[in-house]
């Protein structure tokens, strides 16, 4: 390949790379819209802070973590950039779908339907990018497509801080084909049905050729499953400290995502405007700047010859997500500001996180073995995470203003299970990072 070759495919690999961080960003917009419309819903449909978490939580992420498992197998064998494009136009229209819920249930269905097109997003689309570019930069660019999290998280915030004004109200609008609708339920229309746009424009991108940028063994055909569980169980050590260390760390990022704006509200008489305004701000920005920073200092400590680089990116995170969970003992007049380093360390370790994975699976199994990491991550995290606060908050200490001893209590216990584990993972980590490069298709 010329240099001018070389370039022009870097150049390209960058484009797919923003192209795959817009949906990206617009599945966390249509993701996490609920936690600025906590009040209204609960209001609307007569529910608790523990139904309000299983619309947040379980709704999405059950089908989206057991299907991310088939799903993976398919991205290892079929074309990555149709499965996303075909994901994207089912979580949109799901997503719209979800303005049209007249009950609890229905809700609660419209959301598992978004968790379902969802999961057909990160585990291509990891594999994708890691035939754009080499291992050295690697987490560089999957840390660039991670910042759709945290700028899709910012703007669910302010958009949802934006359209309060109407939704605290009691006024109605009627939509063709829906009937009368609750302000709520027209952000889920308007959020949602642009997307089947984007699924047309991810539908133009050009499939790499499999283990392009791969020194280890590339075959035609997806790994066997019985050839992938028994890499992952001879490498348990590695994936398993893996997952469920960013698994136990996603757990808090949820809960802080989902409830901080609540207890803004509740414990600080913030209005939902100006928390949507400056949380969505400083999480599009200190959120982007803490993936980018760990993504890069990832590369940088990797290149320096730490086979378990990603790893201690993770612990260097955990430390900084557990000093700055003093925000939660600030006093009103500070409390916004006292937030910024919490939104920086929470992204900080996964830019790094889904790197790693693709570095210790052979090319054959990576869009599976990241479906693991993803099923983990969302099974663990966004289920446990924000079920945790509101148990605690409903069942412990029952009191709605209790919100903040649930959130503390949650960061504690999940962000040292997330070290201890890291610390038990580096060993194994780095044997799977040698032998990645000896593996032999079954």
């Amino acid at each position: 390949m010329t240099d001018s070759e070389a370039a022009r495919r870097e150049r390209y690999g960058w484009y797919v790379v923003a192209v795959l961080m817009l949906a990206y960003v617009c599945s966390f917009i249509d993701r996490q819209i609920l936690a600025l419309m906590v009040g209204p819903i609960r209001r609307d449909l007569g529910i608790s802070d523990t139904q309000i978490s299983l619309l947040m939580g379980l709704s999405f992420s059950l089908f989206y973590s057991v299907l991310g498992l088939p799903i993976g197998r398919l991205a290892d064998r079929a074309n990555r950039r149709n499965i996303i494009a075909a994901g994207i136009a089912v979580w949109s229209v799901m997503t719209a779908l979800c303005g049209a819920a007249r009950n609890y249930w229905q809700l609660f269905l419209a959301r598992v339907g978004v968790g379902v097109g969802e999961a057909a997003l990160s585990p291509p689309a990891y594999s994708m990018i890691a035939d754009w570019f080499p291992k050295e930069r690697l987490g560089t660019a999957i840390g660039v497509y991670s910042l759709g999290i945290y700028l899709g998280s910012g703007i669910a915030m302010m958009l949802g801080g934006w359209i309060t004004g109407a939704v605290a109200g009691d006024q109605s609008w009627t939509l063709p084909l829906v009937g009368e609708a609750r302000p709520w339920q027209v952000v889920f229309f308007v959020i949602g049905l642009p997307g089947l746009l984007l699924a047309v424009w991810v539908g133009t991108l050009v499939e790499p050729a499999r283990g392009a940028t791969s020194d280890t063994v590339v075959t035609a055909e997806a790994a066997s499953l019985g050839s992938v569980w028994g890499y992952v169980r001879q490498h348990a050590g590695a994936f398993a400290g893996h997952n469920l260390g960013f698994a136990f760390i996603a757990l808090v990022n949820y809960a802080w995502a989902y409830w901080v704006p609540t207890w803004l509200q509740r414990a600080h008489g913030l209005t939902v405007q100006h928390i949507g305004l400056v949380y969505g701000l400083w999480t599009a920005t200190f959120g982007v700047a803490g993936v980018v920073a760990g993504g890069w200092l990832g590369d940088r400590l990797a290149r320096a010859g730490y086979r378990d680089a990603k790893l201690r990116v993770g612990l260097i995170g955990i430390a900084g997500e557990l000093a700055s969970a003093l925000f939660l003992f600030a006093p009103t007049d500070i409390v916004m500001i006292a937030i910024i380093p919490s939104t920086f360390f929470a992204s900080f370790g996964f830019g790094a996180a889904a790197a790693a994975i693709q570095e210790i699976s052979p090319v054959p199994m990576r869009a599976q073995t990241s479906a693991i990491y993803l099923f983990s991550i969302n099974l663990i995290g966004q289920t446990i995470g924000p079920f945790a606060v509101a148990s605690l908050t409903d069942s412990v200490f029952r009191d709605d203003m209790a919100i903040g001893k649930s959130i503390l209590w949650v960061t504690v216990v999940g962000l040292i299970i997330a070290a201890i584990t890291f610390l038990a993972a580096l060993k194994p980590f780095r044997r799977a990072a040698l032998a990645v490069r000896e593996w032999r298709p079954t």
